[in-house]
Parts: C-alpha cells; sequence; structure tokens
C-alpha cells in the first residue's frame, strides 16, 4: 500500500513538472514570437521563417516531454519499458517502410523551411499551379489560385518552384507597332513615356531601376515587336505591369503610333 501511495505521489509529481515545463515553452515560444513580430531588424522572408521554425520545434518539444512523462509513470507503477521502446522502435522502423511518401515530405518540407525557397504570402508557381502560399506544414504546403481554389501540395512532390516574391521582380510589356512606323519614333516615345512613368510619384517608389526600352525583338508576320522593361520590387511586378501598359499604351495613342493585331481577309470570287 506504500509503494503504491508513493508511485502515485511520485506520477503526480511528474505530471506537474511537465505541465509546468510545457507552459514554460509556451510562454517562452510566446514570447520569442511577439519579439520577431515586432522587431525591426528582420527581413519579412526571414521573419515568417523563424516563425514557421519555432511552431514546428514548440510541437516537437511537447511530443517529446509527454511521451517522456508517460515512459516515466509507467515505470514507476513496474511496467517494464524495455519491451515498450523495443517495440516502439519495431514499430517506427514497420512505419517507416510503409510511409515513405509521407518522410520524403517531411523531409522535402524540412528543406523547404530551412533553405528559405518560399515562406507565408510569397506567390509561387509549382507546375501548372500558380497562387499564394496560405500555409506551410512540414508534410505540405497550401496554394490558393487567384480563382479562390485552395490546392494542397505535398512538400516531397515540390520539384521546381517559380517564386514570385524572391528579391526582386520585372515588368515587361511588349509593344507591336506596324511595318510602316518609323522605329526611331516609336523608340523615342516609349522611352519618353518609360521616363514620365518612373518619375511618378505614385509608381517610382516601387521601382528599383530605370526602365529600358529594348528593339526590335521581333519582327512576326504582321508585326514589328518592342520591349519596355523595368525592375520592380517583387510584390508590385503585375501592378506595375499593368500601370506601364496604361502608360504606353496612353502614348501611343497621342503620337498617332499605329498597333496592329492580327487580322484576316476573306475574298470572295464568284462567277461573271
Amino acid at each position: 500500500m506504500q509503494e503504491w501511495t508513493s508511485s502515485l505521489w511520485t506520477s503526480f509529481l511528474i505530471v506537474v513538472i511537465t505541465l509546468v515545463f510545457l507552459i514554460l515553452v509556451r510562454l517562452v515560444a510566446r514570447r520569442v514570437n511577439k519579439y520577431i513580430q515586432s522587431a525591426d531588424g528582420f527581413q519579412q522572408d526571414r521573419r515568417q521563417q523563424t516563425i514557421t521554425f519555432l511552431q514546428i520545434i514548440t510541437w516537437s518539444i511537447t511530443v517529446v516531454a509527454v511521451i517522456v512523462a508517460m515512459l516515466m509513470i509507467l515505470s514507476e507503477f513496474g511496467v517494464d519499458i524495455t519491451p515498450l521502446l523495443a517495440s516502439a522502435g519495431i514499430a517506427g522502423l514497420a512505419l517507416s517502410l510503409g510511409a515513405q511518401s509521407l518522410i520524403k515530405d517531411f523531409i522535402g518540407g524540412f528543406l523547404i523551411l530551412l533553405e528559405n525557397q518560399y515562406v507565408i504570402g510569397d506567390t509561387i508557381q509549382l507546375d501548372t499551379l500558380t497562387g499564394q502560399v496560405e500555409r506551410i506544414t512540414l508534410r505540405a504546403t497550401y496554394v490558393r489560385d487567384v480563382s479562390g481554389l485552395q490546392y494542397i501540395v505535398p512538400n516531397g512532390e515540390v520539384r521546381i518552384v517559380a517564386n514570385q516574391n524572391k528579391d526582386w521582380g520585372r515588368a515587361m510589356v511588349d509593344v507591336n507597332v506596324d511595318y510602316g512606323e518609323n522605329l526611331d519614333h516609336v523608340v523615342r516615345v516609349l522611352k519618353q513615356a518609360a521616363e514620365a512613368f518612373s518619375n511618378d510619384p505614385n509608381f517610382s517608389p516601387s521601382l528599383l531601376d530605370k526602365p529600358e526600352v529594348i528593339g526590335p525583338t521581333v519582327l512576326g508576320d504582321w508585326a514589328v515587336t518592342l520591349r519596355v522593361m523595368v525592375k520592380t520590387k517583387p510584390d508590385q511586378r503585375l501592378v506595375i505591369t499593368r500601370e506601364l501598359q496604361k502608360s504606353v499604351l496612353q502614348a501611343c495613342e497621342r503620337e498617332g503610333i499605329s498597333l496592329p493585331y492580327p487580322r484576316q481577309e476573306v475574298w470572295v470570287r464568284g462567277q461573271e
């Protein structure tokens, strides 16, 4: 009876110590999370990467602490935990053999976070899928496309990733002009439009360099193609592309530059 009481008391202490430890871990994790959110020295991508790692570490410590506490309690009541540990090892081996794809997903997720390939909020392209990253776990990446559909992509299936929010982007506008136009005049108009666009206070903060006019880049069947491009902040690429297209179109209309489009002519010949 005395041994049973002692085991209960020891088990109670183990539970209390484990709970206090887990509470301390959560408090420390919360404090570190607030510091990361408010710190000025973190770049946005590094901040998201650190927060994700912090969540995974907290979860791992919680699982390990609960398992250790359970084993200690069983040991206090005279249960031999050696067969349990051996069984756990065998079960883990069998599970690993039967869940190779799951392990591959976990390894892939760990490498994505470690190498900072993309973080929550980035717009990425995975094969034919393009969307914004809403959530990342060790097993999968959750992406929502422009139509609102959410895709869950196992991290082990991620092979080639195009990240549209990494470091910088480039807005490019291809301008098709008629073969009868004076190309030197067209280039001057495009350069003037690009210069005015770069000096606009609404858009200049999003630009990382001066716009360039390149061309002709393509001699097509029905038009000559010139290109206007400018380096932008990564999250502003699409916005700058749309606004630059408007500026180029307005400049061409103002100068009377013909912008042809492909069309088909049908000749009908009848009998006299």
